[in-house]
């Protein structure tokens, strides 16, 4: 059976005649627990208790519905408790899981932040954080070992230079990503920057839109790399030229991955610059209206749009939302460049822009106060986080380059990755997830290291790029389904013992310079690995891939193609 296969099925539409507790089609009574305490009272109310009650009495004073449910709204997760083994996972509560420490998780919209930002950042992690700090495939930066007692003053550091944790997680319009070179590139066909301030500045934190059936993932983006994974979000704006309209934006709807992935469809219009926000207001309150709210595996977007289809969900916004048509428009064109920015490449105005790779998004307080040191040596007052766990520093002059380079090596932060650092993403993993089975960061790391030596003789030959994604759960924040390789966690019976393994899924992608469109991975029956064996399997599929290719042809339409033997 192909991903393909499971995930129509998973995506049928409910049963007729059965409540799907839509508000504007069942009314508002909730149908779940979950439904009855955000109708209760919302999550963005708890903050002023955790500043005048809990951050004074301590972790002990939370009840359970704040802890667990509401205290999302602003950012915090109760982070795993130490030594629970991935066997558990699935057998203990959340209470069971939980230690008293938070994992915080600080949006950075557009993934733009000056230095003073990054400076506070830093200061953040070294001083509250254990020096933890990890930057996130959505470009947030994620801090653990977070106490209650901390959290205003952090909140307190964090809006004093415009960051906030506000609608970080929880069943919220979530970060809004945006193009790394948003402003910056030569070739972009629009700068989003407008876009994603006004739907940061009118509608974050807005209690119309603040209990969503769940979560609601947006990405906006005017560069032709379509650098944002457009086609795994909510709803994604994608820069296009009108050739009347001129620049503007081509909508996109309903994409997610998780147990039941789904690719985004465009729904054929054209958004002016100066609708965008609007038109992005009307999708969200489709959702928070028509949104699936009986059951929470059911409840994201996606599975509204496998019902109507883009044809009716355009009529719904344009008719029920916005009160008048949008003109059709064209698809975006194949991406032209890699969207993840690693390199020197020239900006616009003379400077350049330089991509870094840390190693799987985890840096420190430590790095990223040399960072700041860094850039400000080299004049630049300003750095990007990636949707691919990668950084961009901006307006670096022609004779400060060399420098910088040099330096970001120095902490890590590669200019020239490997292809195997480079293109290899994991999550957060069991170290402090509490969804999570195996570990997940220091298995790619390690993973990483030694194929950069066993693979050494044929890196030259790799002149398309292999992502591998590592994921410790079916959850897919790591995003398995559209990488080259991709590693979904679960445990492995070897010998009679549960050992850490992953789930093998081949030959997925997002639209990029080799590949026209989007697609899923293909999972091939049996096939899986512990995790001491990553690094064997990997390398197995690359000697076979350099060896059976045809012409240019990439990884992932080898993997499509080849016999499941020659996959094992």
């Amino acid at each position: 059976m192909t991903m393909t296969d499971s995930t129509t099925r998973a995506l049928r539409p409910p049963r007729a005649g059965r409540s799907n507790g839509q508000w504007a089609v069942d009314g508002t009574a909730p149908l779940n627990a979950n439904e009855e305490w955000k109708q209760e009272e919302g999550g963005l109310s708890v903050r002023a208790r955790i500043e005048q009650v809990y951050s004074k009495e301590g972790f002990g004073s939370i009840p359970p519905q704040d802890l667990s449910g509401r205290f999302r709204w602003w950012g915090l997760y109760t982070q795993r408790r130490p030594g629970i083994d991935g066997g558990r996972t699935a057998q203990l509560d959340d209470t069971e899981l939980a230690d008293e420490y938070f994992m915080l998780r600080a949006r950075i919209d557009g993934g733009a932040l000056t230095l003073e930002q990054l400076r506070v950042l830093a200061q953040i992690s070294t001083e509250f954080a254990r020096g933890t700090a990890d930057i996130s495939d959505r470009q947030n930066l994620q801090y653990h070992w977070i106490r209650i007692e901390d959290v205003p003053e952090i909140w307190r550091r964090l809006e004093a230079v415009g960051l906030q944790t506000t609608e970080a997680c929880g069943d919220t319009p979530r970060v809004v990503m945006g193009s790394p070179l948003a402003g910056i590139a030569a070739d972009e066909i629009v700068d989003p920057t407008p876009v994603v301030d006004e739907i940061v500045e009118r509608f974050i934190g807005d209690p119309e839109l603040a209990n969503l059936p769940r979560k609601f993932k947006t990405a906006v983006t005017g560069h032709p790399s379509l650098d944002v994974v457009h086609e795994i979000n909510d709803v994604s704006l994608v820069g296009v030229v009108h050739p009347t309209l001129g620049p503007g934006y081509d909508l996109w709807v309903g994409g997610g991955l998780s147990t039941a992935p789904r690719l985004a469809e465009r729904l054929g219009t054209f958004v002016p610059e100066e609708h965008a926000a609007e038109v992005w207001h009307g999708v969200v309150r489709i959702f928070r209206d028509y949104g699936y709210r009986r059951l929470r595996a059911k409840a994201r977007l996606k599975f509204l749009l496998a019902e109507w289809g883009p044809a009716e969900f355009r009529r719904v916004l344009e008719e029920e939302y916005l009160g008048f048509a949008l003109p059709d428009g064209p698809a975006p064109a194949r991406a032209t460049t890699p969207g993840d920015h690693v390199g020197v490449h020239l900006q616009k105005d003379g400077n350049h822009y330089v991509g870094a790779a840390p190693t799987v998004g985890r840096v420190s307080g430590e790095l990223l106060a040399g960072l700041a040191d860094l850039m400000e040596t080299a004049g630049s007052g300003r750095v990007r986080f990636t949707p691919h766990q990668k950084l961009v520093v901006l307006d670096v002059a022609p004779d400060r380059l060399d420098a910088l380079v040099s330096g970001l090596e120095t902490l890590g932060l590669s200019v020239s990755p490997s292809p195997f650092r480079r293109n290899t993403i994991a999550c957060t993993g069991i170290e402090f997830c509490k969804l999570a089975i195996v570990e997940t960061k220091a298995a790619a790391a390690t993973a990483i290291t030694e194929l950069e030596q066993r693979l050494a003789d044929v890196t030259p030959a790799l002149d398309t790029p292999i992502s591998l994604h590592v994921n410790g759960c079916p959850n897919s924040c790591a995003r398995v389904q559209v990488a080259d390789i991709g590693l979904k966690g679960q445990l492995l019976t070897v010998d009679g013992e549960q050992v850490p393994g992953f789930q093998v899924h081949l030959g997925g992608g997002l639209a990029s310079p080799e590949r026209d469109e989007a697609g899923l991975g293909r999972t091939v029956r049996g096939l899986k690995v512990t995790a001491d064996e990553l690094p064997d399997l990997v390398e197995r599929l690359v000697r076979r891939f350099l060896d059976q290719r045809e012409g240019g042809e990439s990884f992932s339409a080898w993997a499509h193609r080849a016999d499941e033997d020659e996959l094992r």
